[in-house]
């Protein structure tokens, strides 16, 4: 038996990295999964391997959202679970940044979790209650120099938990955030996404980035995707039926402080 026997969750961003674990995680613990990405051959490839659907979805769209919504009615009758996953990252001072990529980082990361809450949760009402899991990150709970963009709308996305927790609870919908540290994922480590890069680079790359984790991380290495999947199921299952409005940071001790030994 597993944990979400029966429920019907929809994933975005859930081609790779986090939400590709997501997905599979909660398919194995038997949720009826919509995998929900714009990569558009990785989710479908996912989605028959796990015996999933696939929808094509920009969450910046809201046509796109309804789109992605009646799709999921249309193969499994309902929604009582959401995980809000999708997400970019870029790199810039913050006094370099142009408009363009803030606004970028904005309308994916902060409007598409948004737009995600508004157009899923009277679904999730009408199933009779269910969950929605925003991703945030370790970003939205503190400063990070470069990320400006990033950490703007993590922190909104933090705010919006709070709020969303606050005036859904009457129906039934608990919602938390996950705030991963350092995670493996094509985002940490943009080697991945180059299929035609050098391995011998890739792996000097690999190298470079478990020996930085494991000076600034107290737990001494990077995060799993599949470590961040395990909570996302956590607060999407029975195990958190008390637990709503939380950020829960999963950053292997990153944001406890400072060592100075």
């Amino acid at each position: 038996m597993g944990k979400l026997d029966g429920r019907v969750v929809l994933i975005t961003g859930a081609a790779r990295g986090q939400g590709e674990q997501e997905a599979r995680l909660f398919a194995r613990e038997g949720a009826r999964v919509v995998v929900a990405d714009v990569l558009d051959d990785q989710g479908e490839a996912l989605a028959k391997e796990i015996g999933a659907r696939y929808v094509h979805l920009d969450v910046r769209e809201e046509d796109g959202w309804r789109a992605a919504v009646a799709v999921a009615k249309e193969t499994y009758g309902r929604i009582d679970g959401l995980v809000n996953n999708a997400g970019i990252l870029r790199f810039n001072e913050l006094v370099d940044t142009p408009l363009e990529e803030f606004q970028q980082v904005v309308q994916v990361n902060q409007v598409g979790v948004f737009l995600g809450i508004r157009t899923v949760a009277p679904e999730i009402a009408s199933a009779g209650g269910g969950t929605i899991v925003n991703t945030a990150s370790y970003a939205g709970l503190t400063g990070m120099a470069w990320v400006g963009a990033y950490a703007a709308t993590k922190h909104a996305i933090v705010g919006l938990t709070r709020v969303a927790a606050l005036e859904l609870a009457a129906k039934k919908i608990r919602v938390n955030a996950v705030c991963p540290g350092a995670i493996d994922t094509a985002m940490s480590n943009p080697a991945q996404l180059d299929p035609d890069a050098d391995p011998a680079d890739n792996a000097a790359d690999s190298r470079a980035l478990d020996e930085l984790y494991r000076k600034l991380v107290p737990l001494g290495r990077i995060g799993r995707p599949e470590e961040v999947a395990r909570l996302a199921l956590f607060l999407t299952g029975e195990d958190s039926s008390y637990i709503t409005g939380q950020p829960f940071v999963i950053d292997g001790g990153w944001l406890a402080g400072v060592s100075v030994i």
